[in-house]
């Protein structure tokens, strides 16, 4: 192997004079008939200004297993105190606001950080400050106190079309900024575990570790998607990348600029894909809408009078063509805006307005004072549409009760004593009628758990 890789270098080597040779006679023309090439160079002039590598560390506490037994920690003179060891980790993120210093990433790229700094493609760096995270989305927005800052305009990504040319934009490899091309290979991409909303567009244009948090750009320079996930067999790019629209992204970042959270409301229903023999029943074709399951007692869909077995085809002029989608147009509007849904009930269509409310919530210490510390709210569509019946910890101090007893955010409280739980009114009724210990039944990652609080 070694002689054959020394006789391959070689003849490569030998070839590069007649390369160069064949290049200098067979360049490329300047123009062709009086017009000059196409080329990305005067677009990405304008656009990388605005993209930027992200840089964070983490520092992680660690103990060795010997440190535990007292016996070599006094023998060896171990001290007590663990030890400290930094992971350094690197993204990309887009100025989406000069004038604030905003810096659109994923969520992913600076979870957990303690400190985050930015570098700019003129080559300033600053650190930045987290002005908020989504998590469902996997989107974050942090601020950098710079001036002369330069951010890219939005487009609207439901005009994108398959087969519509994009370039991404990031620092791949921590390699710094880097450039590729391709085009829209489809859209509404969705399935990914650990997010609640879900509507990626995918492109063949490289994306690869460390383009998470870049941009993905139309050739007006404008930008359609967030760059933030591969799929991959073996690490590297295959050409299946995924990106966030620009129109979630937009509305998330609305979001955590006024409030440092994203605050979504709920219809208050249930709704389901439309199969084929539903769809023909209704006279509707396969992926026209999507079909009302179950409408909560009380809520804003109740009020409008929707009803169980209507079909939903649009929502505010935007097409529903599975369950998934209805779900993030649903997370998308803010509380308290009135939507006009149109819907098929027996084979005819109406129109509802439908006002978008606050998903309930609860501090648990309302209830019993061992729930101090912990915030449930009702489930969210998809979970709900998924046929799961509880209430959402959505909110958990590490020194609470329930934290000590190793509950997480996320978790889902499916009942208590033997008696189920499908919603905070029965989680009211259920708890306050206890006596004695707590035995709350939960679901997390799919698997079912009890655990007691005294």
């Amino acid at each position: 192997m070694k002689r054959s890789f020394k006789w391959r270098f070689r003849i490569l080597s030998a070839a590069i004079p007649v390369l160069a040779t064949q290049l200098s006679l067979a360049a490329l023309p300047v123009t062709v008939d009086g017009e000059p090439l196409p080329s990305l160079a005067p677009l990405l002039e304008q656009v990388t200004p605005s993209v930027v590598n992200v840089y964070t560390r983490t520092r992680v506490r660690v103990r060795s297993p010997l440190m535990e037994d007292p016996f070599f920690r006094r023998f060896f003179n171990f001290p007590d105190t663990p030890r400290e060891r930094v992971s350094q980790s690197l993204g990309s993120g887009v100025i989406v606001d000069a004038a604030e210093g905003f810096v659109l990433t994923n969520n992913h790229v600076i979870a957990g950080a303690d400190d985050i700094s930015i570098t700019l493609a003129d080559g300033r760096s600053f650190e930045a400050k987290v002005i908020g995270t989504d998590p469902d989305t996997d989107l974050a927005m942090v601020r950098i106190p710079a001036e002369d800052l330069q951010a890219l305009q939005f487009a609207d990504s439901s005009q994108l079309r398959v087969g519509d040319f994009v370039v991404a934009v990031g620092n791949p490899f921590g390699l710094g900024q880097t450039v590729t091309s391709g085009i829209v290979s489809a859209l509404g991409r969705a399935g990914f575990r650990g997010l609640e909303f879900q509507n990626f567009i995918q492109t063949d244009a490289s994306i690869n570790p460390g383009n998470s948090g870049g941009a993905l750009i139309n050739l007006r320079g404008e930008l359609v998607g967030i760059n933030s996930a591969i799929f991959t067999p073996s690490g590297g790019n295959v050409g299946i990348g995924f990106a966030i629209p620009s129109a979630m992204a937009r509305y998330v970042m609305a979001q955590l600029s006024e409030f440092g959270e994203v605050r979504r409301g709920t219809l208050g229903i249930s709704v389901q894909d439309l199969t084929a023999d539903l769809a023909v029943a209704l006279d509707l074709q396969k992926g026209q809408g999507v079909l009302v399951s179950e409408v909560a007692e009380g809520s804003a869909a109740e009020k409008a009078g929707l009803q169980a077995g209507d079909a939903i085809r649009t929502i505010d002029s935007y097409t529903v063509r599975s369950a998934q989608e209805f779900h993030n147009l649903e997370g998308q509007f803010p509380v308290g805006e009135t939507l006009a849904l149109q819907i098929v009930r027996d084979q005819s269509e109406k129109t509802l307005k439908v006002k978008v409310e606050e998903l309930q919530s609860l501090d648990g210490g309302e209830v019993d004072a061992r729930l101090a510390g912990t915030r449930f709210e009702e489930l969210p569509l998809k979970a709900r549409s998924s046929g799961i019946k509880g209430v959402l910890i959505s909110g958990l101090e590490p020194d609470s009760q329930l934290g000590r007893s190793g509950f997480r955010l996320g978790d889902i409280v499916t009942g208590c004593n033997r008696m189920t739980i499908q919603n905070l009114n029965e989680f009211k009724d259920v708890i306050s009628a206890v006596r004695g210990s707590l035995f709350l039944e939960i679901l997390r990652g799919g698997k079912g758990y009890v655990v007691r609080v005294d």
